[in-house]
């Protein structure tokens, strides 16, 4: 594959990087992200269809998922592992696939230290890690040695598996991380101490692996440059530790951003695009070696910018390349309208790592599925009739219409994307727009019919003649049983999201999962003049960023800060369940949703009755306790309902239930949930 950045819009982000002994393609490098086929059986040959799928879509360079270099430093019991001869054959499936195509790609090794979710982890010293059950022993000396010797050999088999180099993990709070910051390492030996005796494990591993390798080798060293938590590292220790890592012989330097414990955003929808790039400029004064930009970069237009502003010379992008596998090639023939964007969800991807799930993708259900779920041309094309352009519908008729199919979309709504145009009114989930973009592209590129401001009745789904009927219709507001639901005062969520009603200053919201905390997020931020997520400077200061980096881990003293601004409502969220409130939420996003209420000034109580809403407002009770929240508004966002009217319908008319489907929420209304009702679509697009 050539590029040809002469008439692209994307040059710098498209043009070759010349590493001396090898050239990179372009400047793009697919980051690093654990996907759980490591461990599945069989799953090296789902990974190697995986990186491939991304080599054949132009990325210049790929850094796989995390492979311990010895068996202590596994991030979970059974995790990969690089350490034996015999480990190889398996990796050389995957850098056979990869190298069909003129990408490059490198190994990521990581040891996970007290990150290690088993009771043999071991770390600086005896310190245990707020996010892990375990604590992990203090290495001795020996097993510091130990663990140098095994890195260089990892990195030696991964030469031998064929790999164009290796990535040694020295950011996001694990083993080298760890020496480096005196949070953990209270070491009193020549291991600890000094920031040039915190930082020697890694810069001694830079150069067993050096030597092990030779100089025609990839070495991409992880450099956290903002750890984000107390006893993180000053700027000058990060400098200090940044060139002795050149000097040692790495080949790029990769920006790391904030320890997986730290309670900073970084790679989550409601963090600003690019809003980490500064710290890589700051540290393109300091070196001379190429540095790799990354975080919430997930458009050619952004990766452009950081470019060509001079802030860094690559830039590293990993959940962008879960969520469209052709980012890379779409960019070089101009079509960057054409990429399904990531919007920076977690919710297939993290969520499922982190409860030791296969990851895919949200808007990209193939993602780490590619031998599974496919789309074939059909044998027979068919017309197929979809109602509702909702999430399922759009993903349904997109994939159906890919595999040749005819297909034409019924709603009653002015506009596409369902849910999503509730979504994206949200603050801090703005990217909600860009699936919603996409679709209306596909749509057109597929040449579907769509019929929106349009009532589609069964008699007239029967009497069309179609092959097949696709109901998607989705969901709407559960009513509650409570005296006086019918009062004025009370209002669902569609009230807010979607028709604008205007909203006391004094609000009641009944229900703490996902949709609760969208409406509490969108009634306490009104104030804002825009989102922050368009403010990086206000952003970063909100959450207690120190972009001037006069404190260790760049961390605002936030007692001598100002405060951050608070709504002017009084906002109650509440919840029938007894445990915390929104523990419900995805697994690495809740803690962000409840911050932001916090931060904003929302009560949030849990264990609550609900006994009645009249003119004093709503009546609660809580450990036998009644009391009256003095409220102007009651909004009720207390789950949703099947809208199975139309499918009841079909099914009752002879021979319209031969060709019938229903998908999304109009199947399962458990939760607005876009990732089970994308994905089910995709399985029935693809046997349809």
């Amino acid at each position: 594959m050539t590029t040809n950045t002469a008439n692209s819009a994307f040059p710098n982000l498209l043009a070759p990087l010349d590493l001396g002994f090898t050239t990179l393609a372009n400047r793009t490098l697919m980051g690093s992200m654990h996907t759980g086929l490591e461990e599945e059986k069989g799953g090296f040959d789902k990974l190697a269809a995986f990186y491939q799928a991304r080599a054949k879509g132009g990325v210049g360079l790929i850094v796989t998922g995390g492979i311990s270099p010895n068996a202590r430093g596994r991030l979970t019991p059974m995790g990969c592992e690089l350490s034996k001869f015999w480990h190889v054959a398996k990796h050389k499936k995957i850098t056979d696939a990869v190298h069909q195509y003129p990408t490059k790609i490198c190994l990521q090794l990581l040891h996970a230290g007290r990150y290690s979710y088993h009771p043999f982890s071991f770390a600086p010293s005896k310190v245990k890690s707020p996010i892990n059950p375990f604590t992990p022993s203090a290495m001795s000396v020996r097993q510091i040695k130990g663990t140098i010797k095994d890195f260089a050999y990892s990195a030696l088999l991964a030469k031998r598996a064929g790999y164009d180099g290796v990535e040694i993990m020295g950011s996001e709070g694990y083993l080298l991380n760890q020496f480096s910051c005196v949070r953990v390492n209270k070491r009193t030996d020549e291991w600890g101490g000094c920031v040039e005796n915190r930082m020697r494990l890694a810069i001694e591993i830079i150069k067993a692996v050096r030597e092990k390798v030779g100089k025609e080798f990839i070495l991409i060293f992880r450099l956290s440059m903002l750890d984000l938590v107390d006893g993180g590292n000053s700027w000058a220790d990060v400098v200090t530790m940044a060139k002795a890592v050149e000097a040692a012989g790495a080949t790029l330097i990769n920006t790391g951003i904030g320890w997986h414990e730290a309670r900073i955003p970084t790679i989550t929808t409601s963090v600003p695009r690019a809003a980490f790039t500064w710290i890589t400029e700051k540290m393109k004064q300091e070196v001379s070696i190429p540095l790799v930009a990354t975080n919430r970069i997930n458009t050619p237009e952004i990766a452009e910018e950081v470019l060509s502003s001079g802030q860094a010379d690559m830039v590293s992008m990993a959940r962008p390349f879960l969520a469209d596998a052709e980012f890379v090639q779409k960019a070089m023939e101009n079509k960057s309208d054409e990429i399904n964007t990531c919007i920076g969800c977690n919710q297939a991807c993290l969520d499922h790592v982190f409860q030791q799930q296969r990851a895919s993708c949200l808007v990209n259900p193939t993602a780490c599925y590619e031998t599974e779920l496919t789309f074939a041309k059909a044998t027979k094309n068919k017309r197929i009739a979809v109602v509702g352009a909702g999430p399922a519908g759009l993903a349904f008729s997109v994939y159906a219409a890919q595999r040749g199919h005819k297909i034409e979309i019924f709603d009653r709504a002015s506009e596409i994307g369902g849910q999503f145009n509730f979504a994206k009114q949200v603050p801090g989930k703005e990217e909600f727009y860009e699936t919603i973009r996409y679709f209306n592209k596909q749509i057109s590129l597929l040449d579907i019919k769509l019929h929106l401001s349009t009532e589609a009745t069964a008699e007239t789904l029967v009497q069309a003649g179609f092959d097949e009927i696709v109901v998607a219709t989705g969901i709407l507001p559960r009513k509650l049983d409570i005296e006086g639901i019918e009062h004025e005062k009370v209002k669902n969520y569609l009230d807010v999201l979607r028709d604008k009603q205007p909203i006391g200053q004094n609000v009641a919201i009944i229900g703490a999962g996902g949709i609760g905390f969208d409406v509490a997020v969108y009634l306490a931020e009104e104030h804002e003049e825009s989102p922050l997520v368009n403010n990086k400077e206000k952003w970063l200061k909100s959450w207690g960023v120190d972009q001037s980096y006069q404190s260790n881990g760049a961390l605002l003293d936030k007692s001598a800060g100002e405060p951050n601004e608070k709504t002017s409502r009084n906002i109650h969220l509440l919840q029938r369940k007894s445990t915390k409130v929104g523990a419900g939420l995805g697994k690495t996003t809740g803690w962000i949703h409840r911050a932001t209420l916090k931060n904003n000034g929302v009560k949030m109580l849990a264990g609550v009755s609900y006994k009645k809403i009249d003119d004093a407002g709503l009546t609660i009770e809580i450990d036998g306790i009644q009391q009256v929240l003095d409220v102007d508004h009651v909004i009720i966002c207390a789950g949703q309902e099947s809208q199975r009217g139309l499918y009841h319908k079909l099914e009752s008319i002879k021979g319209a239930e031969q060709g019938l489907h229903l998908i999304g929420g109009a199947k399962v209304a458990a939760e607005l949930d876009a990732k089970r009702a994308i994905r089910q679509a995709a399985e029935l697009a693809a046997v349809i």
